[in-house]
């Protein structure tokens, strides 16, 4: 039986547990280790871990218990780093180009470059069911689905033959985005000063991600998965990882040559098109999203 790894809080703390079927399983207590007490341990030692949770997978009916999504916390509260891919995705980087009356770029491939990211704050993670709060100084709250790579193993100068062993699993995330906050006027935009990446994406609540983390094994290839957002019912965004301009192999390698990547760490991959930007629509409090990618499951979460 396969098994999803969660952070869930039955009332004594942030406990790391598996979902198997529907029963919840404390990680720590049942296999005897009390350092997978968090999934920040657990991915510290993924090789090993991932076996003994598959093993613990099979016990679920005898030594799990019921469910309550109510428990439910980010699968990593407060992840070690958030490397987020910018501009990723053909359709959306031509939906923008268009929103702005402007021709798209090429291919950034036929230019020589690289895949870039930019760092939220890992205070910026929150779980399933949260309510993110739209800051007061923005009415152009926006909403990016991503498929989410969750680092297993310490990473530094990886070829691509061997990046996705890499990665321990996947999950969901919103890349909540304050698009009208991103520049700071009166600064022109050739100036170095223009850009405000921390008030554009990093405030408070910006990154809801669950409401899991699936083992890669599970998932399959990661350039092959459907992707799609809802906001209260609607569907906004409906692509496949297909439509990644980089890879999730190039990002990892482009990474691990410019940083080291640590278990825990995540890299938000980018998203496709039908952000709200594209069609001039934004987010308002009481908005619901749920965010859904192929084989990795359903985040869903309210805004404030």
């Amino acid at each position: 039986m396969g098994y999803k790894l969660v952070t869930y809080d039955a009332g004594k703390g942030a406990r790391a547990g598996i979902v198997a079927g529907d029963r919840l399983i404390d990680a720590a207590e049942a296999s005897g280790n009390p350092a997978y007490a968090t999934t920040l341990g657990i991915l510290a030692d993924w090789a090993a871990a991932d076996k003994t949770l598959a093993g613990l997978a099979g016990d679920a009916a005898s030594k799990g218990v019921a469910i309550d999504w109510k428990q439910m916390l980010a699968p990593i509260p407060l992840p070690g780093a958030i490397y987020c891919a910018g501009a990723n995705y053909g359709d959306h980087v031509r939906e923008m180009a268009a929103g702005q009356g402007r021709d798209p770029e090429p291919d950034p491939h036929t230019l020589g470059l690289k895949p870039w990211h930019f760092i939220k704050s890992s205070h910026a993670v929150v779980g399933p069911g949260a309510t993110v709060k739209i800051p007061p100084a923005s009415k152009k709250m926006d909403w990016e689905v991503e498929l989410v790579a969750v680092i297993g193993k310490t990473a530094k100068n990886v070829s691509a033959a061997d990046a996705l062993k890499y990665v321990a699993g996947y999950s969901v995330a919103n890349d909540v985005s304050a698009r009208d906050l991103g520049w700071r006027p009166p600064m022109p935009t050739t100036s170095p000063f223009y850009s405000d990446w921390l008030a554009h994406k990093s405030f408070d609540g910006s990154c809801p991600l669950g409401p899991w983390i699936v083992p890669a094994g599970d998932v399959g290839d990661p350039q092959n998965l459907g992707i799609r957002l809802w906001v209260n019912g609607t569907i906004k965004q409906d692509s496949n990882t297909s439509q990644m301009i980089f890879t999730l192999v190039e990002q990892i390698v482009q990474l691990s040559l410019r940083i080291t990547l640590h278990p825990g760490d995540l890299i938000l991959t980018g998203t496709p098109a039908g952000v709200g930007a594209g069609r001039n629509e934004f987010l308002k409090a009481g908005d619901s999203l749920e965010l859904w990618c192929e084989n990795v499951g359903t985040l869903k979460h309210t805004m404030g």
